[in-house]
């Protein structure tokens, strides 16, 4: 049996506009929680 390679992925390098992980994720948090906002009021 060959043994299978499995790629490994960097967490969001290619696509990252931002240096650090933490901010990333942050902004992503406080899109997420505008848009529930705006969702919630909309509604």
């Amino acid at each position: 049996m060959e043994k299978e390679t499995i790629q490994s992925f960097d967490r969001g390098s290619a696509l990252s506009i931002f240096g650090s992980d933490r901010k990333e994720d942050l902004v992503a948090l406080v899109f997420a929680l505008i848009l529930a906002l705006v969702i919630y009021i909309g509604y």
